[in-house]
């Protein structure tokens, strides 16, 4: 096990992004022989606030609770798998609340040393600027961050490992 990085978390939602970051993640964590967990957050927030907008009722939002529920389970799933392929164990973390606290707490509790996150979203607005989430958690947890780009070289260094 490294001394440097031992414990790796890789945050999970629902984008491609996000999906190849936990394949760099495996990775790395297979080379240097680190822990890894991966988390997905239900952001609870942003539905809280689409219910005080009223653009849902209550029953809808909890409908869309559900849903989003059953997508995290589908996501930590698909990157278990990701991590048996290459003989590397996953510890899943499903949560909900605000995407950024969330990120930080899990990184205090279990004492992350690399957090990885999947390429940002281009900024549409200044709106989008302010409200991005992973963004904002990528500047305030205390551990170093691994932002994962470069589709191509993942992949070829996902097929090589054995």
């Amino acid at each position: 096990m490294s001394d440097i990085i031992r414990r790796i978390l890789v945050y999970v939602d629902e984008t491609e992004h996000a999906v190849l970051a936990a394949h760099y993640a495996v990775c790395l964590a297979k080379t240097l022989d680190a822990e890894l967990s991966a988390l997905f957050v239900v952001n609870t927030q942003a539905l809280g606030t689409l219910l005080k907008s009223r653009i849902f009722l209550e029953d809808e939002e909890m409908e869309y609770r559900t849903d989003l529920s059953a997508d995290a389970e589908r996501y930590l799933n698909h990157v278990k798998t990701i991590g048996q392929t290459k003989g590397v164990e996953i510890a899943l973390i499903n949560t909900s609340g605000s995407v950024s606290n969330e990120i930080k707490k899990c990184v205090k509790e279990r004492d992350i040393d690399l957090l990885i996150i999947g390429e940002l979203s281009r900024i549409q607005s200044r709106r989008d600027q302010f409200y991005d989430e992973t963004e904002r958690a990528m500047r305030s947890v205390p551990c170093s961050v691994l932002m994962v780009k470069d589709e191509e070289h993942v992949w070829k260094i996902y097929d090589r490992l054995l």
